[in-house]
């Protein structure tokens, strides 16, 4: 047990993997709420777990969000059933990885945050201005992944439209064509019983699309998570020892207490035979073939044009 807990501990000291720290999040709270429900239920505890799991959904009704405002971020970490976790969790990592290549993994969390933000605020929005709906607001609560994810892969989708994945039994498929079908499918199943569910997705897959294209002309949405996302890892930073220079009688810390987080390694516009070059190297070997580097500053380079 102390081995699994040693490589989850790992996982999270490393800095360039926030795709995979997402996963482990989404993973880690599945696992307590299912040891949860095992716990409560052999001790004829039920009522204990609905209350437990009611923390981390997020509910319709505005009179009950006041009351518990952080469900707009947990219930996009939760998950109650295997399938639904599993499928997210897959959905994520394909296109994630893609988002996480060419424009880094900041961006690729923040995606994964405004689009769970983005669908909460459609779920809750729906819920309270439709007629159709409202009579089931204060009944209807909402947790998974499927917004946060639906907003990376469009996302994807919409930075690198032509990008193929081999499906099974159906080969190589572009990643627009997966994305309008599941866009599509959340549409079609907008009237079931997990109306509000699939309406999210498509907050999600919005939040995606926008957020790709103010960023292609310049607009970078993710700026307010980049800045919490670096008070919160200097928050957590260990902090240097301290050193006494007796001679000079006055305690010195060193100057890295003080600087800001320093930012992530950034790619500088290429030159004109960069690009050429790179070019080149897709024509012969196709998009697969190119460096993150290379995935990078040919991004940089079309957000210059």
């Amino acid at each position: 047990m102390s081995g699994i807990f040693d490589d989850f501990r790992r996982e999270f000291d490393k800095s360039e993997n926030a795709l995979v720290k997402i996963i482990l999040i989404n993973t880690v709270i599945f696992l307590a709420l299912l040891l949860a429900k095992v716990v409560l239920t052999l001790g004829e505890s039920g009522n204990a777990y609905v209350w437990l799991v009611d923390l981390f959904r997020l509910p319709a009704s505005p009179n009950e969000f006041i009351y518990k405002p952080w469900t707009i971020i947990t219930y996009f970490f939760t998950h109650e059933e295997i399938f639904h976790i599993l499928f997210n969790m897959l959905f994520l990592y394909w296109f994630g990885r893609l988002v996480d290549e060419y424009l880094g993994a900041k961006r690729m969390v923040a995606l994964y945050i405004l689009g769970g933000i983005a669908g909460g605020l459609i779920y809750m929005g729906i819920y309270n201005l439709l007629p159709h709906f409202q009579a089931e607001v204060g009944a209807s609560r909402m947790l998974g992944a499927s917004a946060a994810a639906f907003s990376v892969a469009v996302g994807a989708s919409t930075l690198l439209p032509n990008y193929t994945f081999n499906l099974i039994f159906l080969g190589p498929i572009r990643i627009k064509y997966i994305a309008f079908f599941y866009i599509i499918l959340s549409l079609a199943q907008s009237i079931g019983p997990n109306a509000g569910g699939n309406l999210a997705h498509l907050g999600g897959a919005l939040l995606g699309y926008v957020f790709i294209k103010l960023l292609q002309s310049g607009t970078d949405l993710g700026r307010p998570v980049y800045a919490i996302m670096g008070g919160w890892s200097n928050l957590f930073r260990r902090r240097p020892t301290m050193r006494v220079t007796y001679r000079e009688k006055q305690v010195h810390r060193s100057a890295t207490l003080y600087s800001s987080a320093a930012p992530s390694a950034s790619v500088e516009i290429p030159d004109q035979d960069e690009i050429d070059a790179i070019l080149d190297k897709i024509s012969k070997s196709g998009y697969e073939s190119l460096t993150k580097e290379e995935k990078q500053k040919l991004f940089r380079a079309s957000q210059q044009k």
